[in-house]
């Protein structure tokens, strides 16, 4: 519709004449009528008999409206902020939940916000629910949860294509908030629970056959020297006695020990 440019006709352009005539005849009064102030973020869409003016918005500035042939509406082209309502989807995963976002977009062209919808605005709203929830329920709940970004940009890029023809341009989608049945949380903080205690149990068993593994390079070592058995009963007993307790030790020459074995071997 914005596009079309049709001329108004003769009966058009004697009521416009006439509507001339009538601003000549009553000018100290019309002067006050007429002229319209447009701000710097506001453009006006004037229409004549029923059709749009021109291709191109009027404004920022003055400018003067017929009285009787000429109407015109404001279009905010400012940043506008909208944000979705929470919308219960069903995840490709068959999870339930509960999903709001916030659009950000403006109007780059007055026109065809004017004249291919109603309300613009309302319009951009319900498409941005109605896209949030399409998009969603292909995305399982693990994905929802990780990849919000991604998401956001295709949300971003289908809501840009389907309002190019309203004259919107969308400037960014963001996912707020993602929320799902409590029952759900509690599986998912147990899974992680026993997540957690699986890895910490292997890595206590990693470690104890490190320390066995070392345990057995040392006693092989001890084996080879018997005087650095005897270093590490001495190092022992002092550790133990640097210790404020009421540990009561023997010392036994280890020599003792030898003796024994070797006296075991004989029998």
């Amino acid at each position: 519709i914005a596009n079309r440019r049709e001329g108004i006709g003769v009966c058009g352009w004697i009521l416009v004449s006439l509507s001339f005539l009538l601003v000549l005849i009553t000018f100290p009064i019309s002067i006050w009528a007429c002229p319209k102030v447009i701000r710097e973020y506001e453009r006006a869409v004037v229409f004549r008999l029923g059709r749009i003016l021109s291709k191109k918005a009027k404004g920022p500035g003055m400018i003067l409206i017929l009285p009787c042939t000429d109407t015109f509406i404001k279009v905010d082209l400012r940043m506008v902020t909208c944000k979705i309502p929470p919308q219960e989807i069903l995840t490709k995963d068959a999870v339930t939940a509960q999903v709001d976002g916030v659009v950000h977009y403006r109007i780059h062209s007055a026109i065809s916000a004017v004249a291919n919808v109603s309300d613009v605005h309302s319009a951009t709203l319900l498409l941005a629910q109605t896209t949030l929830r399409n998009i969603l329920g292909t995305q399982s709940l693990a994905q929802l949860l990780a990849g919000r970004g991604e998401i956001a940009c295709s949300i971003q890029a289908t809501l840009d294509r389907a309002t190019e023809q309203w004259g919107v341009k969308v400037a960014r989608v963001e996912i707020k908030d993602v929320r799902i049945p409590v029952a759900m949380q509690r599986a998912m903080a147990a899974e992680a629970e026993a997540a957690r205690e699986t890895r910490a149990k292997v890595v206590a068993a990693e470690g104890e056959m490190n320390a066995s593994r070392a345990l057995k390079q040392a006693s092989m070592v001890l084996a080879e020297s018997p005087a650095g058995l005897q270093l590490r009963y001495l190092q022992t007993l002092t550790t133990l006695a640097a210790k404020n307790n009421s540990t009561i030790v023997f010392p036994l020459p280890m020599n003792m020990f030898g003796n024994l074995g070797q006296k075991s071997k004989g029998a």
